[in-house]
C-alpha cells in the first residue's frame, strides 16, 4: 500500500510541467522513490538533499529567519529544488533552469502539501 501511495505521487510530480526528474525522502535521508532520467546512486541522492535542507534549516535559525520552505541549487541548465513535505518527508526535483519560479513549482507546493497531510 505504502508503495503504492509513494509511486503515485512520484508520477504526479514527474507530470508537472518543467519536471526532468524527481524523488520522494525522508527527512531523514531515506529513499522512498523516484523516476529520474539518470542511473545515480540513490541512498547518495538522498542522503545529500536531506543534508541539504537540514543544513538550511540550521543557517535560517542561526540568521533568526523563518526555516526554508524550498532550497534551490542552479547548475547549467537545470536546477534542484528541494522542498519541505509536511514533518516527515521531502520532494525533490531535477527541472529547467528557474522552475522554482514557474507554474509548475505552484503545483509542486501544493502537492507537496498533499503529501504531507497524508504521510
Amino acid at each position: 500500500m505504502l508503495k503504492e501511495k509513494v509511486k503515485g505521487y512520484i508520477e504526479k510530480i514527474r507530470a508537472i510541467d518543467g519536471v526532468k526528474g524527481c524523488a520522494l525522502i525522508s527527512r531523514d535521508g531515506i529513499m522512498l522513490g523516484q523516476l529520474m532520467e539518470k542511473d545515480f546512486n540513490e541512498p547518495w541522492l538522498a542522503a545529500m538533499c536531506a543534508t541539504l535542507f537540514a543544513s538550511a534549516e540550521s543557517a535560517s535559525g542561526i540568521l533568526k529567519m523563518a526555516p526554508p520552505e524550498v532550497v534551490c541549487v542552479h547548475g547549467g541548465a537545470s536546477s534542484l529544488v528541494v522542498l519541505g513535505a509536511g514533518e516527515k518527508l521531502l520532494v525533490v526535483v531535477v527541472g529547467e533552469r528557474g522552475f522554482e519560479h514557474s507554474p509548475g513549482a505552484r503545483q509542486l507546493e501544493v502537492l507537496a502539501g498533499e503529501i504531507g497531510g497524508s504521510f
